[in-house]
């Protein structure tokens, strides 16, 4: 039988958001652009990295900081998402 590689949220969240021309208006694009992290969030994801890359990270701070990265990934495919929109009604200007 054969082995089937793991799945992640990336990959399928990447595949629903390549499907079709999913052009965004500008507005929608723009609006996207703006999404970030507040920056208490940055603070904790900062101090969360500094204990992993330390080694003296728990596991329930592991799993916090393993929640922001799978958010921080949707946020970057999002604002991919906007910037390759914004660029084909640029082009098609």
């Amino acid at each position: 039988m054969g082995r089937t590689t793991p799945i992640t949220e990336r990959d399928i969240l990447e595949r629903v958001m390549s499907d079709g021309n999913g052009a965004l208006s500008p507005a929608a694009a723009r609006s996207l652009l703006t999404l970030k992290f507040p920056a208490g969030d940055m603070r904790r994801i900062r101090s969360l990295l500094r204990k992993n890359n330390a080694g003296t990270i728990t596991a329930e701070e592991r799993l916090a900081l393993e929640k922001y990265l799978r958010v921080g990934q949707f946020l970057d495919l999002l604002h991919a998402k906007a910037r390759v929109s914004l660029a084909k009604r640029t082009r098609a200007d």
